[in-house]
């Protein structure tokens, strides 16, 4: 029998149970400071969570081992990832965290069709369909009438 950690739909729910933590925790954590420090307050946290991690699962490999063409995408990913962080707190500092975080998830959208255009990968009509039903979700949560 497969252990459930070794499963992507393990871990993936994690990360949505703990982005949805991130929301309303940032929400609260952005209320008197300003968004861009309280970005840096929590990257900061993450590098030592991360490092972390690292250390308990023994993790750490020589710098030298990783290509070049991995260094540069992990650098666009890196700086893709705080143009994100830094939007978002911003727009929790602005806004509800149940208005901001549907949009944000908005990105689910947008991976599958980067992940069409640029990766190659293919959709089924189910699959399309779903993408369009979360894009509706996602609009119908945010929008207050």
């Amino acid at each position: 029998m497969k252990l459930i950690t070794t499963s992507w739909a393990f871990w993936a729910l994690l990360s949505a149970a703990f982005a949805a933590m991130t929301a309303v925790l940032a929400k609260v954590g952005v209320s008197g400071v300003n968004s861009d420090l309280a970005t840096f307050i929590r990257t900061i946290v993450i590098l030592f969570v991360s490092a972390g991690v690292l250390c308990l699962f023994k993790g750490w490999q020589p710098v030298t081992s990783i290509s070049a063409r991995t260094w540069i995408f992990l650098l666009f990913s890196g700086i893709a990832t705080g143009a994100s962080w830094l939007c978002y707190f911003r727009a929790l500092k602005m806004g509800e965290a149940a208005q901001v975080a549907p949009i944000d998830k908005l990105s689910v959208v947008l991976v599958a069709v980067f992940s069409v255009l640029f990766l190659g990968e293919r959709l089924s009509i189910q699959n399309w369909l779903g993408v369009a039903l979360i894009a509706i979700g996602a609009v119908l949560i945010a929008v207050r009438s």
